[in-house]
């Protein structure tokens, strides 16, 4: 556990020095190749066919692609063999982490109502950093108990699951018909590979890449061909106790955690701050996304939680208790890498999207304080391992 953790511990680091030198580097003399290395064209070609897309956009639609197979692997872990197998322990977190989307939402909305152009946003606030989050988790681990991480990282996945329903349902340009029928059928494929047991990841991969590229030509959002496939690959386990889905998912962890999402924060976190000043949090944007994430998070997330604990009679974790659960609240406010995803959808190259970001930089910080604060006053985790009612 010490081990796993301190991997956790350090790919957080790496997201906030990613995000810290983006952060420098367009404030400083040489913002100019900043801007220009993201603007850069890169180009894949075979034959007379071929994508030519900006650097940024390799690094949101193809790297982070990568990302979401990644959340796909966990979101089918979860529900074969993890939190959401037992019917026992779905209420807990299911409730937890629609509450942690649904209160942000509404508290975003608050000062955005009536403006189109606001309201575009928020489903930012909604959205939850699993690597942030369980790497400041993991900076607490003497504070933590071992279901802790459990319930930040199941939280976390349904709200990433939500996220994935969001990006397809309300952020996607004109559709092409031919080229998402074309998808649709390589998902199709992808079903068919996994009812006839094909446990070479390899055929999964071919396939989702022709799913992605069909994808990002039909007008939805290519890196949910990311999460098809992460949903097909096998997970059972042969006679030699080789899982496919295991396999890929500790193959994915380091290379994600480690390169694609500081690529992700370097790319993204960069915003010019001369001219910035209070007035700029005072945006409504900026105000949505700062109640949305510092108070709608941990309000939802203990609310929901709350709700399947006295009403429903949900079985609690060992060793956790609402002091515990209102501390996860606030670690999920760190929005940082899938809020500033959703937030470049939603506002793309706008001059909201300056609001967004400093916005969600200034919201993801005060949620690690607030956070940090909670659980160093919670007891120990050895002490945390009592019932509820004594804590």
């Amino acid at each position: 556990m010490k081990l796993a953790l301190s991997k956790d511990a350090a790919g957080g680091l790496l997201l906030i020095a990613a995000a810290a030198i983006a952060l420098l580097w367009d404030n400083s003399g040489f913002d100019d190749y900043y801007e220009s290395l993201l603007n850069a064209q890169g180009v894949i070609s075979i034959g007379s066919f071929g994508l030519s897309k900006p650097l940024l956009l390799w690094i949101n639609e193809g790297l982070m692609a990568i990302f979401f197979l990644l959340v796909g692997l966990e979101v089918k872990k979860e529900i074969q063999t993890g939190t959401l197998s037992d019917p026992k322990n779905i209420s807990l977190p299911v409730l937890a982490a629609i509450g942690g989307m649904a209160i942000p939402a509404l508290l975003y909305a608050v000062p955005n109502f009536g403006d189109p152009v606001g309201m575009a946003g928020w489903a930012v606030p909604t959205a939850t950093d699993i690597a942030f989050a369980v790497g400041i988790l993991a900076l607490l681990a003497s504070k933590a108990p071992p279901a802790l991480k459990v319930f930040i990282l199941t939280v976390a996945i349904i709200d990433d699951l939500g996220a994935v329903i969001v990006i397809a349902a309300f952020y996607t340009s004109e559709l092409s018909t031919l080229s998402l029928s074309l998808g649709l059928a390589g998902c199709a494929l992808l079903f068919l590979l996994n009812r006839m047991n094909v446990r070479n990841t390899s055929a999964y991969l071919f396939v989702g890449l022709f799913i992605w590229v069909c994808v990002l030509k039909s007008g939805v959002h290519a890196t949910l061909a990311g999460v098809a496939v992460g949903l097909a690959i096998p997970g059972d386990t042969d006679s030699d106790g080789h899982s496919p889905l295991n396999e890929m998912e500790h193959n994915l962890h380091y290379p994600v955690t480690f390169l694609i999402l500081p690529l992700f924060a370097l790319a993204n976190a960069g915003v010019q701050l001369t001219g910035v000043g209070i007035d700029t949090l005072l945006q409504p944007i900026s105000i949505g996304v700062i109640l949305g994430l510092v108070v709608g998070k941990p309000i939802g997330v203990v609310g929901g939680a709350a709700i399947a604990i006295f009403a429903l009679k949900a079985r609690i974790p060992e060793g956790l208790s609402l002091r515990y659960i209102w501390g996860a609240g606030h670690l999920t406010g760190i929005g940082f890498t899938m809020s500033l995803f959703i937030g470049s959808l939603a506002f793309e190259d706008g001059p909201e999207i300056a609001q967004v970001r400093i916005a969600i930089l200034l919201a993801s910080l005060l949620s690690v304080l607030f956070g940090w604060l909670v659980l160093r006053s919670a007891p120990s985790a050895t002490a945390a391992r009592r019932p509820l009612a004594q804590t």
